[in-house]
């Protein structure tokens, strides 16, 4: 008999409900599907949250806390910080700590977390991992509203008549909200969908006009838009008259910076007719929803542009009404949550600021005796902090700052700098831990309880599925603890997360007033909830007060906002040529971003096998004519180049993207690759009003990379391969895969390979046995070593990335005895068996290749991307693979 548990999902922002059936709990074997009936998704799940359940497992957790290396008791841990906190915030003051947070964490997490910092230690200096992905975002709804809030919601996605995907690949980054709508579209074919973004992504796929504009020249686009609407009369005189302010200023800039559409075309690269289209499009279409994600907000005028979308929703009206507004997706299970609390350094908890009113406020709620009274440092600024000594001690949860944040280089050498690093963390080993002095286990997902927010203010209940790993703790139970032992244990009484949730509530409500409109956030009604409703918790939107005890699924609907006048403001922008220049050494634009079936620094996604098949190296997406100019093939191996500095990805020549630009995908770390991770690259440019790096638009330069040789091994057990220039390792289902390359040759082919496989065993089996093939003329040595019939590991290396395919030796783990046509395949380098290896994968969720899919066209005289759909289940789940299908049937 199995447990059934609702539950959400741990990635994006889209806040996914999960039904999971825990199979053997002991075991961690836990079935994953849609929760049928929560409203953000009704029973859909990408390919990342279906595989959730292959990433409960033990591999690689931490288990015990750990000091400078050494397994310690909670006891010692827990006395170790408090201790050093205390010592250093004495000898410092309290400005001289700092935690950086994580939208992983639980909305209690958050809370509790920001109550210690700014109500009790008295520094501000916490700042979250969603100050990477939509700081933005907030900030140019704090200057529109008055507030951060996002005025709509997914069912305006089904309303609308015309939706715009503006810096965002909707179908790979949110794939269920592509999903939501593509089927909107398909029952209703009049619903337009423009989708703008530099490159022609999976998302173009449904789109009527996709506008390749030049990298950051959104708020071109749409100051544009506002002068043309304007010029066309298409102006909703009357709601702005009623419900806005800050018009005639903001018309005048826009019509002085792009007065025409030649101007707005001429600014953004774009073709004068395209823009014209989309600009008439929008003036003819009322009910309009603007979608904007990180191509937005990862700017240094990211600000700028929220509010060049949010002006053209103002002047026409269209917001806060069904199908109509603009809508920020957030990167992040719990980015919302995290604001929701204060989790950024320039907020205060329940959406309050740093005003007077606002810090007595707070101050009176908690009873903080030092409440502070001045903004903190945002990511980039407070790991300056670290680097230069200001800030002595750091504590990092749930985050992987060494590869996520933009100049990874500084950020390495500020942790290594840091007089104290605490990491609390459900993993052991990543590059962010490497670095700690105390490691304190955390729980993970399917272990913590509490709630999340998602992008359309919706919260909704996670819970446990299994027990806790090891020794690992909540997190808000070691805050607390640590808290305690700070001396503040009135204040950090709390024994549940239910606890902190009605604490989290009540503030919400002190002093709130709707019908003043003196703070958006409000879930006030839900202060007193009880225990057993709590962990029947279902989802809903907030605000939550007693005049709206069942939530609000959208504001503004009555046109008053949060400002002083209860107007919403439109904020002149004036529109920026990107602050970092091409130049002759760096004369390439760098793009980041995400990938398909890849979560942020893969510490959890990298887990799940089926996940690792789709793209599983580093790669650099570079347009033809560039891969002509910089000698690039596709498939090699290429050195990509910044100011800041340097790493090896493969190559992919794609036209989908314009001349002058690169891709490159955000995931890899030093424990997954060497050479292969982006962040170095990143330079550190924010915005100055957001403090947001600019992570899509970076210098570079790029070459081929000058490897002697190339290779790749699969082994059962992992190998040790530092000190090779470039590598990267894959988890299969039963093996590891290591794709290889080396400026410096080999110099005993046998000798290598079998110290390489051996990994740390010194002393060969007596059972191993060793088949090899080696041609000295053409560099090709390949070799396979055995116990009894069962493959233990192979190894192919060549003088280029001409090597086998790699899907049919995968198949060659999964049996335990190799037949003699098996063992002369391998060392051939080719299949006896035409049908075997399924290809690259191109379907994640079934793990369909594209061998299969090719071989099942032919065979069955396939046509439709459904009728792939109906024979190999491709493409019938998340749908995240139907662009790629439908490619492989055009071709």
């Amino acid at each position: 008999m199995t447990d059934s548990v609702t539950t959400t999902c741990a990635y994006c922002g889209v806040g996914c409900g999960i039904q999971a059936e825990i199979i053997d709990a002991k075991a961690r074997k836990v079935k994953i599907s849609g929760q049928s009936d929560h409203p953000a998704n009704f029973g859909r799940l990408c390919s990342k949250g279906i595989s959730l359940g292959d990433t409960l497992g033990l591999e690689g957790r931490l288990l015990h806390p750990e000091i400078n290396g050494q397994r310690v008791s909670w006891e010692q841990a827990l006395d170790e910080v408090a201790t050093r906190l205390q010592q250093i915030i004495a000898d410092h003051g309290p400005e001289s700590v700092a935690m950086y947070l994580s939208g992983q964490l639980l909305t209690e997490d958050y809370y509790i977390a920001n109550k210690l910092m700014k109500g009790f230690i008295g520094s501000a200096n916490v700042d979250t991992n969603s100050r990477l992905c939509m700081s933005s975002s907030v900030a140019g709804h704090k200057r529109a509203f008055g507030s951060d809030t996002v005025p709509g919601c997914y069912e305006d996605l089904e309303l609308a008549d015309l939706i715009i995907l503006t810096g965002s690949n909707t179908a790979w980054c949110h794939p269920i909200v592509f999903q939501r709508i593509k089927a909107a579209k398909k029952q209703r074919p009049t619903l337009k969908v423009v989708v703008i973004d530099p490159r022609q992504t999976a998302t173009c796929e449904i789109a009527d006009i996709h506008l390749p504009l030049k990298s950051g020249s959104d708020d071109w686009l749409f100051s544009g838009l506002l002068a043309y609407l304007a010029r066309m009369d298409s102006i909703d005189y009357e709601y702005l008259e009623a419900s806005t302010e800050g018009f005639g200023a903001t018309l005048k800039k826009a019509k002085a910076t792009t007065p025409t559409i030649m101007d707005a075309a001429r600014e953004c690269g774009l073709k004068e007719n395209d823009v014209a289209n989309f600009y008439d499009l929008y003036r003819k279409t009322s009910k309009t929803v603007t979608v904007y994600s990180q191509g937005i907000n990862q700017s240094s005028s990211g600000t700028d542009k929220v509010n060049a979308i949010i002006n053209c929703h103002l002047a026409t009206g269209r917001i806060g009404q069904p199908g109509m507004g603009p809508f920020s997706l957030t990167g992040q299970p719990n980015a919302m949550g995290g604001r929701e609390v204060g989790g950024l350094a320039n907020q205060l908890a329940a959406h309050m600021d740093f005003s007077a009113e606002d810090i007595d406020r707070v101050q009176r709620f908690w009873q903080a005796p030092n409440i502070v009274d001045k903004p903190g440092l945002k990511a980039v600024d407070l790991f300056d902090s670290v680097a230069s000594g200001k800030i002595r001690a750091i504590w990092i949860m749930g985050t992987n700052p060494a590869v996520s944040m933009p100049d990874a280089r500084k950020i390495h050498e500020a942790l290594s700098r840091c007089d104290t690093v605490i990491v609390s963390d459900c993993i052991q080993h990543t590059d962010t831990t490497d670095y700690a002095n105390i490691l304190l286990p955390a729980t993970g997902w399917g272990e913590k309880e509490g709630t999340v927010t998602n992008s359309e203010r919706c919260i909704s209940r996670q819970r446990r599925l299994l027990p806790s790993a090891g020794e690992a703790r909540h997190d808000w139970q070691i805050i607390r603890d640590v808290a305690i032992r700070m001396g503040f244990a009135g204040a950090f009484d709390f024994s549940s997360s239910h606890a902190i949730f009605k604490e989290h509530a009540a503030l919400s409500g002190f002093e709130n007033s709707r019908d003043a409109r003196l703070r958006d956030f409000d879930i006030s009604a839900l202060a007193n909830i009880s225990s057993s409703d709590f962990d029947t918790f279902e989802p809903v939107s907030w605000p939550i007060s007693s005049s709206k005890p069942k939530g609000m699924t959208r504001l503004f609907s009555d046109g008053i906002f949060y400002t002083p006048s209860g107007k919403a403001r439109l904020v002149p922008v004036e529109p920026q040529n990107l602050q970092t220049k091409l130049s002759e050494a760096f004369p390439l634009v760098l793009n980041t971003g995400r990938i398909r079936d890849q979560w942020h620094t893969m510490t959890r996604t990298g887990l799940a096998p089926q996940l690792n098949q789709h793209i599983a190296e580093p790669y650099c997406e570079v347009h033809p004519k560039d891969a002509a100019l910089f000698g690039l093939q596709d498939q090699d191996l290429a050195s990509i180049t910044s100011s800041q500095g340097e790493m090896i990805a493969r190559v992919q020549i794609s036209s989908e993207l314009q001349p002058g630009n690169l891709f490159i995908p955000m995931h890899w770390t030093a424990q997954l690759s060497g050479s292969g991770r982006v962040g170095p690259l990143v330079n550190a440019i924010t915005d100055p009003v957001s403090g947001q790096p600019e992570s899509k638009h970076t210098p570079v330069s790029v070459g081929p990379f000058p490897a002697q040789w190339h290779g790749f091994a699969y082994s059962r057990r992992e190998l040790q391969v530092e000190g090779i220039d470039y590598w990267v390792k894959i988890k299969g289902k039963h093996f590891y895969r290591y794709e290889l390359a080396n400026t410096a040759p080999i110099r005993d082919y046998s000798d290598w390979c079998k110290q390489l496989i051996r990994a740390d065993q010194s002393i060969a089996s007596p059972e191993e046995q060793w088949l090899e093939y080696y041609d000295q003329g053409a560099g090709k040595y390949r070799a396979a070593c055995y116990l009894g019939d069962q493959l233990i590991s192979c190894l192919f290396i060549g003088p280029d990335c001409q090597l086998p395919d790699r899907s049919w030796l995968s198949q060659l783990f999964n049996t335990d005895s190799l037949t003699q046509q098996d063992r002369m395949s391998l060392l051939a380098g080719v299949p006896m068996n035409a049908n075997a290896g399924g290809g690259k994968t191109i379907c994640a969720c079934f793990a369909v290749g594209e061998s299969t899919i090719r071989k099942a066209i032919s065979n069955e005289q396939l046509s439709t991307v459904e009728a792939i759909g109906d024979h190999l289940n491709a493409g019938t789940n998340c749908g995240s693979c139907i662009p790629e299908l439908q490619k492989i049937l055009a071709g």
